[in-house]
């Protein structure tokens, strides 16, 4: 795989014709942030008929030493309050055969709760949340801490087991699913 770097007019020239006294609208952050590609995971949450689950791009490692995992979770999400409830999640890093997962997980067809699970292979590790089989990863994670931030809670989780899976990701940019092409 080649990486070509140019230097960018973005990054050398400023845009002089921006107001800097206009607030930014939550609307131009989602648009400027849907340039950024990322890797999709399904955060999942509950046992039995309380678990559901929310679809992110906002999963990443905070500490390798100990292992914690953050993420980003809206506070209108019903995923929330199972994270809160429970005090676990799993991040599962999805393969791009998978791509049907992160829909559902995203609301696609109005699922919600537990129902989000049908149609995969799920398990569960050391905290209970459930795992996908098959995910590229599987990270088991136990609520450290939670910061309660504007629209959404910053979950901090210590990481108890990894499922490790093998593929290729599916990602997202600009509002749509795609894969990475080598």
């Amino acid at each position: 795989m080649n990486i070509a770097l140019a230097a960018s007019p973005a990054f050398t020239t400023p845009d002089r014709s921006v107001s800097y006294s206009t607030p930014v609208t939550p609307a131009e952050l989602k648009s400027a942030m849907r340039n950024l590609s990322g890797g999709v995971s399904v955060i999942t949450a509950g046992i039995g008929d309380d678990r559901t689950g929310a679809t992110v791009t906002s999963a990443t490692a905070l500490s390798v030493d100990p292992p914690t995992m953050i993420v980003n979770i809206n506070r209108t999400s019903s995923t929330w309050p199972v994270i809160e409830r429970h005090r676990h999640f799993c991040v599962n890093i999805l393969a791009n055969e998978q791509q049907h997962v992160a829909e559902r997980f995203a609301g696609f067809g109005g699922l919600k709760g537990a129902a989000r699970y049908n149609g995969a292979d799920w398990r569960t590790l050391v905290s209970g949340a459930s795992v996908l089989n098959g995910a590229l990863a599987g990270i088991d994670c136990e609520v450290e801490e939670i910061i309660e931030r504007h629209s959404h809670a910053i979950i901090l989780g210590r990481v108890l087991a990894i499922a490790a899976g093998a593929g290729e990701p599916v990602l997202y940019h600009g509002g749509r699913y795609g894969s990475f092409q080598p």
